[in-house]
């Protein structure tokens, strides 16, 4: 189906029917979440993707709605940045040059717009920034996963604690910022039956 017929498609899963996802439909979706749109190309976040049965089960308390937890096939965490240090960048300018047979010299001006960004906002600020890029990312996860006809349902009730100890998350650089489950829906689930309810074009699209 294409990309409008895939949205009209999916909806968020309330109950899922505990079938595994195939590796083969996994994996693209998966990779459309790495070639995601990222500013300035920094990416500062990753994925953390659950696909052991009995660690997601230990994951189940950590959730307020636990019924997709307890029934998903996958769960995948996105990790943001909460510090974002020279090595980070580092790191990243060393890998563009491997990758594009280019200089660092060559790189200068683009290295001092990054400069720039990480000198003039506060820690908080780029705390918010990049879990905002972490969303861009989950749209992409969810729009790569229904054209896969793979169910998703976001989910942003958890207590983040319990999450980032089990996943070994690095606290002190790093949060969850949200969470994807995957699966295929239940038959019982009685909200696939609904009818997608959206605001009309003419209220939510303005031309100028």
């Amino acid at each position: 189906m294409n990309y409008l017929e895939a949205l009209n498609w999916r909806y968020s899963v309330k109950k899922f029917d505990g079938k595994k996802i195939p590796s083969e439909k996994l994996h693209p979706i998966l990779e459309a979440g790495r070639l995601s749109v990222s500013s300035l190309g920094l990416q500062p976040y990753h994925l953390l993707v659950v696909e052991n049965t009995e660690t997601i089960q230990k994951l189940i308390p950590a959730f307020y709605n636990s019924s997709q937890i307890s029934t998903c096939s996958h769960l995948v965490a996105l990790v943001s940045k909460t510090h974002i240090n020279k090595e980070y960048v580092d790191n990243y300018f060393s890998h563009i040059i491997n990758e594009r047979g280019v200089t660092l010299e060559q790189l200068s001006s683009f290295r001092n717009n990054i400069n720039s960004l990480l000198e003039t906002q506060t820690q908080k600020e780029l705390e918010s920034w990049s879990e905002k890029q972490s969303y861009i990312v989950l749209g992409s996860l969810i729009m790569a996963a229904a054209q896969e006809n793979i169910d998703t349902c976001p989910m942003e009730g958890f207590k983040p604690e319990i999450l980032e100890d089990i996943l070994k998350v690095d606290k002190a650089s790093e949060k969850i910022a949200v969470v994807l489950a995957l699966g295929y829906r239940a038959e019982d689930d009685s909200f696939q039956n609904f009818k997608k309810v959206r605001k009309p074009a003419d209220k939510f699209i303005k031309f100028f």
